[in-house]
């Protein structure tokens, strides 16, 4: 498997190269030079195999021969050694739980998986390695929490002073260790700016390998594929289901409608966004428009310019009346989304944290105009990882271990400005 430049000016790469650099030098990112097929047994007898069985087979194609099969395994069966329950909320919707990994949050495996790989392919060129994220919310915890104590690897965390819930903070800025955490006087959007430049300048990269742990990066973007297998293993109805995905910076729907091209059987996909609702004007008008994104409850959802777009309009060829044809966008107000949390604890008794929310109500309305389908919905994080919760519903449900002992652990996090200068120069001196 080779993985070209979503630019279209760089050449290609193998999984090895491509997770090493995170982004290609043309400033595109990597993307499958073909979408592999999913052997027709492998669907027959999904409901027999181990959920590392399922990983090892569906990401074995995209890694080639970077890395030994006994050793993917290994990696895959670490990758995904927690539940991912299918709860039946309505007798039309299901929610597919993806927080029961040690951060509470979907974002748990692919950061487990690309610290896995990462760390195998350190170890095979012997010579350190920095990962620089931005994180609007959960990707940042999930990274620490992988990459903690990681031979040889630095971490660099940039999240939004002020726009990630308190225990969402205390996840990434509490490790200490190889984990530094940067807090920017700005918005999502300017922390992906300044980690998209720093893995672009070459005065870096002549210095030290400098790669990406957003979804941005193939080794973090593709392990998504394993929620939808697992949520096809433990669905019981005839026809295939209808899937709503809470969506920012859309490398989860992207991973989802990946694994659909490869023959995951899928109704249609739902992007299910808040007001950051870039993607939903763009299949009604055609045209593609950034914007400063705007504050949610639903925060890591707050992106105005989500990278992972251009991935799936390479999927489809730039062809948006085939995409339209395989996903439509939803854009859920903060009002509706704390209704939809009402409703669904005093009627059906279950906890959905704003994104959860986002992708339920999504859902929900396109089954009340397609009442002979049924559906599931991605719930992405934990309900205690967000304040609104508690403040919305007067609970947010039982307090996990993991997250007590945080409560107790100081803060540690330096605070920059928006300045490139700023964090190159942090850069440079984890050299």
């Amino acid at each position: 498997m080779k993985y070209i430049s979503t630019n279209g000016k760089s050449a290609s790469v193998t999984f090895r190269e491509a997770t090493l650099s995170g982004q290609a030098p043309d400033g595109g990112l990597y993307f499958p030079e073909k979408i592999p097929a999913l052997p027709v047994n492998f669907l027959k007898n999904l409901k027999n195999k181990s959920k590392a069985d399922i990983a090892f087979e569906v990401i074995r194609p995209f890694t080639g021969e970077t890395i030994p099969d006994e050793t993917l395994f290994q990696i895959c069966a670490e990758t995904v050694n927690f539940d991912f329950p299918l709860i039946k909320i309505t007798e039309n919707i299901r929610a597919l739980e993806l927080f029961h990994g040690a951060t509470l949050a979907f974002k748990d495996v692919g950061a487990k998986f690309m610290s896995r790989c990462l760390q195998y392919f350190s170890a095979e060129k012997g010579a350190k390695t920095i990962v620089i994220v931005a994180t609007s919310g959960d990707t940042g915890g999930a990274v620490a929490s992988g990459f903690l104590s990681a031979e040889n690897v630095e971490v660099v965390i940039l999240y939004p002073s002020g726009k990630v819930s308190k225990v969402q903070e205390l996840q990434l800025t509490t490790l200490g260790q190889n984990i530094t955490a940067l807090e920017v006087e700005g918005t999502f959007d300017d922390c992906q700016m300044l980690a998209k430049k720093a893995l672009a300048d070459d005065e870096i990269k002549r210095k030290v390998f400098l790669t990406s742990a957003n979804s941005i990066n193939v080794a973090r973007w593709l392990p998504q594929q394993f929620y939808y297998f697992y949520a096809l293993q433990q669905w019981n109805e005839e026809d295939a289901p209808v899937v709503s995905v809470p969506s920012g910076n859309f490398g989860n729907v992207c991973a989802g409608l990946l694994a659909d091209a490869s023959g995951l059987p899928a109704a249609k996909f739902i992007a299910a966004c808040n007001a950051n609702d870039i993607v939903l004007r763009f299949l009604q008008t055609g045209e593609m428009v950034s914007k400063t994104s705007v504050a949610t409850i639903s925060n890591a959802m707050d992106v105005g310019n989500p990278s992972n777009f251009v991935r799936i309009l390479k999927l489809f060829n730039n062809d948006s009346d085939k995409l339209r044809e395989r996903m439509e966008a939803v854009s859920v107000s903060d009002e509706t989304t704390a209704n939809t949390m009402r409703e669904v604890y005093k009627k059906r008794g279950y906890i959905l944290d704003p994104h959860g929310a986002v992708g339920f109500y999504a859902l929900q309305k396109y089954l009340e105009q397609n009442p002979n389908e049924k559906g599931i919905f991605l719930a992405t994080a934990h309900p205690v990882k967000f304040d609104s919760v508690k403040e919305i519903l007067g609970t947010s449900g039982t307090m996990p271990t993991a997250v007590e002992e945080l409560l107790s652990r100081p803060k540690q996090s330096t605070e920059i400005k928006v300045s490139y200068d700023d964090l190159k120069d942090i850069l440079l001196s984890k050299i």
